[in-house]
């Protein structure tokens, strides 16, 4: 495994909720990564307890995930492991209501 596939791997696997996006969740770098944090925060996800990864500041990162989950965009949230999707999917998800019984189960 690549360095940046290995340190992929560990935040997926190390934190409940991860967040791979543009930008941070205080300050977002794009709508899709704006719009996948409101998302989490209607779920009742405290923005400050939510790993973040910025992929604007490691290019290896940016292109790494995208191979890791076999997705070609950004944002892409991990929920305990799994990857979930981008914002369309996660909007799906919380008009759903699925999104919500990820996150608390």
């Amino acid at each position: 495994m690549t360095d940046a596939r290995n340190q992929i791997d560990e935040l997926v696997k190390s934190n409940d909720i991860v967040l791979f996006m543009k930008g941070s969740a205080s300050f977002p770098m794009c709508g899709f990564s704006g719009r996948a944090v409101q998302i989490l925060k209607a779920c009742g996800v405290d923005t400050k307890a939510l790993k973040t990864v910025n992929v604007l500041e490691d290019d290896s990162i940016r292109q790494g995930i995208k191979e890791y989950s076999n997705w070609p965009t950004i944002p892409q949230l991990y929920v305990k492991g799994e990857f979930i999707g981008g914002s369309d999917i996660m909007m799906e998800m919380y008009n759903s209501g699925e999104l919500q019984q990820v996150i608390d189960a």
